[in-house]
Parts: structure tokens; sequence; C-alpha cells
């Protein structure tokens, strides 16, 4: 056979666009979308008899069913969203590159009534007038902070951008060389005060600042003190820092606002948990801090946000400030951020409802429990493969926590007859996109980030590639 002969068998696009499954294809999908298809992968086969020999072409064939099933998964592919739900089997509670917090299904209502109907996002029902979209988390806010008012922004970098261009532009901002974090995506805190048109004033050293380097520091051009919480790392050993409570002491800085930013914001102190202590919204508003800043999809269990508490008198001046319309907050944010925040009002129905604090607080035993459901799943699959379960150590993730270590059970899976490379890539590209790790030639699943509801869509997947 001649390569011309092999190209002879390629149908055209005008045949392949009458072919009943294709015709039925077309009633579900974009006549654009579905010529794209065809067109590619008619190029493909185009390409496979360029690169083939002519002495193997006698082995070349086109199947009309393969090349019809492919131009159909082809174009159900180009329709699909790119952003797809997977399963997290990582270990990592708030994974950034998975989405960070998941929220609770309790808030799945009252998204699903926001996002597809009208709303008073702002308008006063009471009054029948126009109203404001931040009034719907004021309260509440202020009832579990102790807060005189709140401002929300799309992110915490763009809480503390907010908070020094209002309260810092062409002034001065005194932070502790040691607090000059950086946080995911390579963004700085000093790179982010810059923006916020302030002067940076660095103060003290990497692992020891005091009270007497704040104050010699001070000047007229002094707008603020900045306190940054080093949720993302930590400095051990011969270290000293000086706390809110001691600078609202001093007398010299009795009229400098102190700002904190807390980067990943906890309402519960979770050393009653069995974890390590991380400092409160309320700790930070009662030991003084004039405005605090913190993230809604971290450790809150929230949707992304940056939400900012403190004194009325700034947030007052903030919500003038112009940029706030560029980083204001949409509907969906709001309703979820309001039905996240709904159960804090009870302690025990966050720790039980919120997926990120329900995951963190997770007990061994528990997590015993579920592994054994998992293992037995696997293990009556009778695939080829080496099964355990095994002691492992989870993650909190987010920036968040960083020393804590969460004990956890992990299943393992080593096949005997394809690498693990290929079960974790076959497992990550499946319908159901599960997404594990790898460690020591072994696929590992962390039973604490997955739900038990997730457990069949894992069997199903691993059925699927061991036979």
């Amino acid at each position: 056979m001649k390569k011309r002969d092999a190209f002879a068998k390629l149908p055209s696009v005008d045949k392949v666009m009458s072919h009943i499954k294709i015709q039925d294809l077309l009633n579900d999908y974009p006549r654009e979308l579905v010529l794209e298809s065809i067109r590619e992968v008619i190029e493909r086969k185009r390409q496979e008899i360029i690169a083939i020999r002519e002495e193997d072409l006698h082995s070349f064939n086109i199947q009309e069913d393969v090349l019809i099933n492919d131009i159909i998964n082809s174009t159900k592919n180009k329709f699909q969203l790119s952003i797809k739900k997977v399963i997290n089997g990582t270990g990592i509670v708030i994974h950034t590159n998975l989405g960070r917090s998941k929220l609770s299904q309790n808030v799945q209502n009252e998204l699903i009534d926001i996002a597809f109907g009208y709303s008073n996002l702002e308008y006063n029902l009471s009054q029948g007038k126009r109203g404001s979209r931040y009034e719907h988390l004021v309260n509440i806010i202020k009832r579990l902070t102790g807060a005189e008012d709140v401002l929300i922004v799309n992110n915490n970098a763009a809480a503390v951008l907010l908070v020094l261009n209002t309260m810092a532009n062409d002034g001065e901002v005194i932070i502790s060389r040691g607090e000059l974090v950086e946080v995911g995506g390579s963004f700085r805190i000093s790179s982010i005060m810059e923006l916020g048109s302030g002067k940076l004033v660095e103060v003290g050293s990497t692992n020891k600042t005091h009270i007497d380097d704040y104050k010699n520091a001070v000047s007229e051009e002094t707008k603020a003190i900045m306190k940054v919480h080093t949720s993302n790392y930590r400095i051990l050993g011969f270290t000293e820092s000086v706390g809110i409570d001691e600078l609202k002491a001093e007398e010299k800085f009795k009229d400098i606002p102190i700002i904190e930013d807390l980067g990943s914001g906890v309402f519960v102190d979770l050393s009653k948990y069995g974890l390590s202590y991380e400092p409160t919204v309320i700790d930070s508003i009662k030991k003084g801090a004039d405005i605090v800043t913190f993230s809604g999809d971290k450790m809150l269990g929230g949707p992304q946000a940056g939400i900012i508490v403190g004194k009325k008198e700034y947030i007052e001046k903030m919500k003038k400030n112009q940029l706030t319309r560029a980083l204001r907050v949409d509907k969906m944010t709001i309703a979820a951020l309001e039905a996240t925040l709904r159960m804090y009002l009870n302690e025990n129905d966050a720790i039980r409802n919120i997926p990120t604090l329900r995951m963190i607080t997770c007990s061994l035993e528990e997590l015993d429990r579920k592994s054994d459901i998992l293992l037995n799943k696997i293990l009556s699959l009778k695939i080829d493969a080496e099964i355990k379960k095994e002691r492992g150590v989870s993650q909190v993730g987010g920036g968040s926590m960083p020393l804590e270590k969460l004990d956890t059970y992990i299943i393992t899976i080593k096949p005997n007859k394809f690498s693990v490379s290929y079960l974790e890539k076959r497992l990550r590209n499946s319908e159901s996109h599960i997404i594990g790790r790898i460690n020591e030639d072994k696929y590992i699943l962390d039973v604490r980030t997955i739900e038990k509801d997730e457990f069949d869509f894992i069997i199903k997947e691993l059925k699927s590639i061991f036979n």
C-alpha cells in the first residue's frame, strides 16, 4: 500500500458529519465544536500516516467506530468545564491547589437560592430602599469577634492593601523584620505594603525584636504599627517578639493604630481539641488591635474572602476608599460566608459541620474506622496489587499551623504489573479525578481528607484500571 492509498481511506468531514452518531451529537453540542473535533481527529490520523513507514502500511487501517468514538469523546471534553470536582486523598486539609477549604453541605441550599434568583444584595427590605451589600455580614461578625465594625473584600491580600492604603497612605508603617512573610504565589507582605502607598520601616532582627526597636522607629510620619502572624512558618530557638498588648500599653504608641494580619483567621481555640494554640480573632481584638485582617477560606472554612474587623472610625474610612469597589465581593461569597459564620454561633455545630474543622479535629479512632472501611472495599476487588493500611501524617495546609503534624491512617497500593506513577496518572485523569500522593514507590490515600461517600468512586476507578 502506498501512502496516497492510506490518505484516500481518510473520510471527508462531510461524510463524518452525516454519520448517525454525529447527527445525534449535534443535538447536544454546538456545530462548530463538533466540526473542530472532526478536523482534529482526521488530522491526527493524517499525521499517523505521515509518520509510518511505507513497508508497514499494510497494517494500517481506519476503524470507523473508533474514529467516531474519538470524535464524540473529543467534543465532550471540549464542552466540559475546565474546573472540576476532585477527590482529595492527599491528607492536606486546606489544599491551596485543590481549592482550599471545602464549604459545608449546609451552605448548599442557601447558595442555590441566591445564585438562581434575585436577592436583596443591596436592598434594605425593612426600609424599602437601597442598602449596602456589607450589612449582611456586619452583625454576625461583630457578635463572633466583639469588633466595632466589619468590611469584606475578595481576599486577605486585598484586605491588607486596603487597610494600609486607607490608614498609612504617604506615611510610615513600622513592622518587625521577623514578620515580613511571603505567602503563596511569591506574594510578599512587604510588596503588598508598598502597594498600599505606605513607607515600610523595618525594626529588630529576623529572630528578635524588642519594644525599644519600635519606640526608636516612631516619628512624626508614623501612621501605624503592623503585626503579622507568621501562620505559614515558625522561627524556633533564640527568639523574642513584642505582643499587641505590650504595644498598646506603651504611652508612646497611644495615638498610633495597631494593625494585625492574622493570615489564617480562627474563631475556635483549637488547643481544646489537642492541636497547638493558634491566636483567635477574638484574642487579637481583646488585646487591643485596632484593625485585624484574615482569610475566609483557610481555617475559617468558608469561601475566599478577606475579612477586616476592628475600630469603626478606621473601617468607615475604608468604606469610602475608591479601592473598596474594585475589591468588593459578590453575592455568592456573601451568602456562603454568612451561612458558614452562622454555624460558629454554636461551637459544636461548627466543629461537626464545617469540613475544615471536622477534618482537622477528627480523632485517630474515627480515622481508624474509616480506613478499615476503605481497605475492605479495596481488598474485595482482589486486584493484583499489594494493599496495606498504615499509620501516616496529615497536614493542615494552606499556610496554616506549619508545625502541626496530624496522626492519620493511610491506604497504600503497590501494583504488581505496572508502575505506581501509571496508577497515579490514571486515577488523576479518571472521571472522579482522584488526587493522591506517592511515597516509597507506593500510592497513598489518606482517609482524613476523603469523605465516606467518595469511597465507592475510588473503588469504581480502581476496578476499571486493574481490570
